[in-house]
């Protein structure tokens, strides 16, 4: 009788065990899921009419006044306080001032408590340049190359900062480096006409940057798919050019769990060739969930020369990552430049052609 006894509590005590086992193992794995479901970055406040904007010149020098007047009658017009830094129309070489007038404009701008979004008068070149030793936390200048890191690694004051005076920055382009910046910090940001570009946008274009920085919804947006199915993940737009020499700087983020939104102008097949190559090797690809082409504009070989078409390019390039891929959406240069933002969840459907942004916990 004894000995039955011994075994039952024995065999109670090993029921206990698998059954406490089991729930931790549960919870471990829902803990796991947790960690590796996609997130969204921090979005600033939602912009209401009346509400002041700032812009800076932070890469190349404006060429054409014209039609930075232009993009800012179009923000005035939908009842917007528009304010141009003061060397906002300086040049020096082909920059838009020194690195440290355009740094300061910067500044200036991001600590303005009364300013609700920074918008970008053109790309061109240089905004590589203001982040060499840029700390958006303490906003201005750190104390050595490489410190920009994580939002936990600019000290708690600096992060919390940082998180309360987060506003909306606005550009594409060479304003890749900004936006990537601030998504390695947390804080999200549109990829979207800059100014001397907004004028020329068709009307929905238009109305969707709106609806993006004033808390609405967006449409999708329609492609080619390429096959390889549906996923989701955390999107990142860039210009390639600019990405590819962002590549293992303290300004790249991470790519795990992302979705690539890729544009590109003005470059021959063989560069676009060159540059994913770089990609590659450098294993800059592990981790991407799917890649969302835009427009290739003006990426044609030269008359006469042997050449790969762009498409082929990327089919060749990418084809074996076996991920979601559309091309032919409408965002990039020479064309509608749908806006997108950094940093949000999307949807990519590489067989259907399709890209949805889900925003504002929708």
């Amino acid at each position: 009788m004894g000995s039955v006894n011994w075994y039952n509590n024995v065999s109670g005590r090993k029921g206990n065990i698998l059954v406490g086992t089991f729930k931790i193992q549960k919870k471990v794995k829902s803990q796991l899921k947790e960690m590796t479901k996609p997130k969204s970055l921090l979005l600033p406040p939602p912009l209401q009419p009346g509400d002041l904007l700032q812009v800076i010149a932070p890469s190349g020098a404006v060429r054409q006044p014209e039609r930075l007047e232009k993009g800012v009658e179009i923000w005035r017009s939908r009842g917007y306080r528009v304010e141009l830094a003061t060397d906002c129309n300086a040049c020096y070489g082909y920059l838009a001032g020194t690195d440290a007038q355009r740094r300061q404009a910067l500044a200036q701008a991001w600590q303005d408590r009364e300013c609700k979004a920074i918008l970008c008068a053109r790309g061109g070149y240089g905004s590589a340049r203001l982040l060499e030793e840029w700390d958006w936390g303490g906003v201005g200048i750190v104390g050595s190359v490489g410190s920009v890191g994580s939002l936990g690694s600019v000290g708690r004051q600096a992060g919390e900062k940082l998180l309360d005076s987060a506003k909306w920055l606005i550009g594409f382009s060479d304003i890749t480096g900004l936006l990537w910046s601030l998504a390695k910090v947390g804080v999200a940001s549109v990829h979207g006409p800059v100014l001397t570009t907004l004028a020329k946008e068709p009307e929905w274009s238009i109305n969707r940057l709106f609806d993006l920085v004033e808390g609405r919804s967006l449409e999708s947006l329609m492609g080619k798919g390429w096959g390889g199915g549906k996923t989701k993940g955390m999107l990142l737009p860039a210009n390639l050019t600019v990405a590819t020499h962002l590549l293992g700087t303290s300004i790249q983020p991470s790519f795990d769990g992302v979705i690539l939104a890729l544009e590109e102008v003005g470059e021959a097949p063989y560069r676009i060739d060159r540059m994913l190559t770089q990609w590659r090797m450098s294993g800059a690809f592990k981790g991407v969930k799917g890649i969302a082409f835009g427009r290739f504009s003006g990426c044609s070989s030269s008359p006469g020369i042997s050449s790969w078409s762009v498409e082929e390019v990327l089919r060749d390039r990418l084809g074996d990552l076996n991920i979601p891929i559309v091309s032919d959406l409408s965002f990039g240069h020479d064309g509608a430049n749908a806006a997108l933002p950094v940093g949000q969840i999307a949807h990519l459907d590489g067989d259907e052609g399709v890209l949805t942004v889900q925003m504002f916990d929708s």
